[in-house]
Parts: structure tokens; C-alpha cells; sequence
């Protein structure tokens, strides 16, 4: 990782630039193989996981027994673990609910709004390098909150055509149960589009790599709704010379081995600890079995030196990152200016790893500096919010002219009527 000592607005730009894709490329590549699916239905399904999980599939659902058989296949510290992350997720979650809204906002004019559970919904959870069994948790604990009728669950398997016994207990132990052994933008496209045995969904939840986002954007576009643009995963580590330099390392390591295309950022005024955290990182980084993913990402990162406090909030929120760990002395009142982040964990005992896993926040976050304008999954992200209003013959009279006068002045008189046609059968 290079140190970048007090760059300009321009230079810090440059530096804070995401890994560049090549969307057209990538849409090139997805967009047929959602046509595929729409077309084909489970045949181009199992094609499709023959030639990208070189899997024959006889069927493209878990079967009850291999939920059964998932049990004894984790073993029991690994189970009390996922014990914990569950009530930790679950309590946060559950506190989300928001009570119905009701009021009079005038006289016989009476608004209201409640949550209403969207009712088909669809998590991608990734297999590939990493079987993201925490995904499970973090999608399908606020969709079983929220009352979402009908929850299908995605994921690519193995060569033998196996998904990994975690994310089949972590399903199970939340009660989702319809389990699709698909992966990919294929997946995307069954969920969206729906095929003989696939029912269609109304919403896609799930990170994924640039494909499976791809699909999700194409996707949205004429036929389901996704929980948020997301692409590589990513984190911004802020610390002064106060901080444990090892910690820092372990941080950004943590996120550099998700995958080659993820980004990792230093950020401090101290240019001593900058380069004790870079020494840290080359020493971690050997001990790491995923050290070539890790490596390969840390060629798309940054220490960045910036002496003023102010300069680095505008960093923070400039670049909008999913992660945002801040370990320094004013942690807390530092918090205060972040405008623009996923997820923040404040201090030195919190790591991002916490919240991948059992903290209780949702993992399921923003990325590629889409921060600035969305929120991470939470429970509000799998209910709709539906207005209502009842208007009394009082109401009525009071609201009636106003409505009255504004629909004519837009030039809609068949609004204005509407209005009209009421108020003069009060009168006779």
C-alpha cells in the first residue's frame, strides 16, 4: 500500500477512485444469460450451472433431507456462535418496527400509514471462494420480522452439486426452507423473472460479484425491485498515533480478502503510525490463507496522510464508504461528521468483523460510494409504507375549496369536479 502524503482535492480523488469495471462488457456478458432464463426457464437453469459451476444439477431445489442432513455437519461451537449472531440480529432488528401512523390533520381530515411486509422476496447469498453463510442471517432474519409470505433463497454449490452445510443450517435455523442451488446472474434472472418451478419475486436482497450486480441493475430495470446498487466490498480505516497498528492492518486485511476487486483505505494525520500499519499489513498478510486475494486488492488501495481534521471528515464523506472504522481518541465526536457511510464502528475494540457477523447491524450495505444516497438493509427495506386518508362531510367543506382551487389553477378540471360534485350534494 503506497502513503500518499497530503494530496490535493484532484490527487485525493484520483486516489480514493474505485477499480475501474468494464460495465459494457459486463452487461454484454449478463444480459443475454437473463434473456436465457426468462426464455428457458429450469432448462436454461441447469445449463447455466453446467457451464459456469460445472454442475449437473437433477434438481435445482435443496431437498428436506439435505436441510436434515446439514444439522450434523456443523459442528456445535459453531452452532452456539450462530446462536448468538441470531438474537444480536434479531433484537437490533426487531426494535426497528415502527408503530402505525394515525392523526387528524384538520378537521375531519383524517391520514394514516403503516408498514406492510412486501410479500415475495428473493436473497442472493454467495457460495464461490467464500460460502457467505452470515448473508443468510442478515437477509432472512429481518424478511421472517417483517412477514414477508414467500422467502426464496439463492446460492451456487459445489461440483457435486452441494451448497455448503452452513448456509444450509443457517437457513433452516431461521425457518427459510426454499432453498435454490443457483448462483450467478442466473440466479438473479430466475428470481426476477420467474420459471416453471421458481416462483417470481417482488424484490431481490443479497450482495454479489460485478455479475450477479449487473444482473440485479438489468433486472430492475423492467420486472423487480433490488435492495441497492452494491458492488466490491470496501473500508476506510481512520486512526491517530494513538492506535494499536496492528489492528489497523488487521482491519484493512479483513476486507482485502473478500475478493481481488475490493478497496481498502488508511486515513490519519500521522505519518509514523502510516507507515508502522503498512509494515503490519506485509507481516499479516503472510500468514494469511486467502494472501492472493488480499494482495491482488491492496494493489486497488491507499494510505492517505492528512494532517488537518477536517480534511480527513471530507475525505470520509467524499468517498462514502460501505465500512468506516474510526479508532482514534475523539472517536466519538469524529462520528459526529460522517454524513456519508454504510456502517460506522467506533474505537478500538470494534472491528468490521463484528458487524459482518454478530453485532447485531445489518451487513448488507452500500458500496462504490453509493453511501451518500442509500441506506444498508434493515427491516424497513423488506415492508412498504402505505398511506391511507378518510375524509368526513366536515372535512370536506373545510379541505374542498382549497383542493378546488388548486386543481384549477394546474388546468384539471376533472379534478376540480370531483371535489365539486361533493360539496354541492352537501348542499341540497
Amino acid at each position: 500500500m503506497k502513503i500518499y502524503r497530503n494530496p490535493g482535492k484532484k490527487e485525493l480523488k484520483k486516489i480514493l477512485a474505485r477499480p475501474v469495471k468494464d460495465h459494457e462488457q459486463i452487461e454484454k456478458i449478463v444480459k443475454p444469460i437473463l434473456e436465457k432464463v426468462r426464455r428457458g426457464g429450469d432448462h436454461a437453469l441447469r445449463k447455466f450451472a453446467l457451464e459456469y459451476d460445472h454442475v449437473s444439477l437433477d434438481d435445482i431445489w435443496v431437498s428436506t433431507e439435505e436441510l436434515d442432513a446439514a444439522k450434523n455437519q456443523v459442528d456445535d461451537k459453531l452452532k452456539d456462535s450462530i446462536a448468538v449472531a441470531m438474537e444480536n440480529i434479531h433484537r437490533f432488528h426487531e426494535a426497528q418496527k415502527q408503530e402505525d401512523l394515525e392523526m387528524e390533520v384538520m378537521e375531519g381530515v383524517f391520514c394514516s400509514r403503516k408498514s406492510v411486509a412486501i410479500e415475495n422476496v428473493g436473497l442472493y447469498v454467495p457460495g464461490g471462494t467464500a460460502p457467505l453463510f452470515s448473508t443468510v442471517l442478515m437477509l432472512g432474519i429481518p424478511a421472517k420480522i417483517a412477514g414477508c409470505k414467500q422467502i426464496i433463497l439463492a446460492s451456487p454449490t459445489d461440483r457435486i452439486g452441494q451448497l455448503s452445510p452452513e448456509i444450509l443450517y443457517a437457513a433452516n435455523a431461521i425457518g427459510i426452507h426454499k432453498i435454490l442451488k443457483i448462483g450467478g446472474a442466473q440466479a438473479i434472472a430466475g428470481l426476477a423473472y420467474g420459471t416453471e418451478s421458481v416462483p417470481k419475486v417482488d424484490k431481490i436482497f443479497g450482495p454479489g460479484n460485478q455479475y450477479v450486480t449487473a444482473a440485479k441493475q438489468l433486472a430492475a430495470k423492467d420486472a423487480v425491485a433490488i435492495d441497492m446498487p452494491a458492488g466490491p466490498s470496501e473500508v476506510m480505516v481512520v486512526i491517530d498515533k494513538e492506535a494499536n497498528p496492528d489492528f489497523a492492518a488487521a482491519d484493512l486485511l479483513s476486507q482485502a480478502e473478500h475478493g481481488v476487486d475490493s478497496q481498502v483505505i488508511l486515513v490519519t494525520s500521522d505519518e509514523e503510525i502510516a507507515r508502522k500499519t503498512q509494515l503490519a499489513v506485509s507481516e499479516q498478510l503472510k500468514t494469511l490463507p486467502r494472501k492472493q486475494i488480499a494482495q491482488e486488492s491492496l494493489s486497488n488501495s491507499a494510505i492517505i496522510v492528512l494532517e488537518k481534521e477536517e480534511g480527513i471528515i471530507n475525505a470520509i464523506n467524499d468517498y462514502g464508504p460501505e465500512h468506516l472504522i474510526i479508532n482514534t481518541t475523539n472517536a466519538e465526536s469524529l462520528s459526529e461528521s460522517v454524513r456519508n457511510a454504510g456502517s460506522v464502528f467506533i474505537g478500538p475494540y470494534t472491528p468490521e468483523s463484528a458487524g459482518d457477523y454478530a453485532s447485531g447491524t445489518n451487513h448488507t450495505l452500500p458500496t462504490n460510494g453509493w453511501a451518500k444516497a442509500y441506506s444498508g438493509v434493515s427491516l424497513d427495506s423488506f415492508v412498504k409504507k402505505i398511506t391511507y386518508q378518510k375524509i368526513t362531510k366536515k372535512g370536506i367543506e373545510s379541505l374542498g375549496p382549497v383542493v378546488e382551487h388548486m386543481a384549477e389553477a394546474e388546468h384539471l378540471h376533472a379534478h376540480k369536479q370531483a371535489v365539486s360534485l361533493r360539496l354541492a350534494s352537501l348542499k341540497q
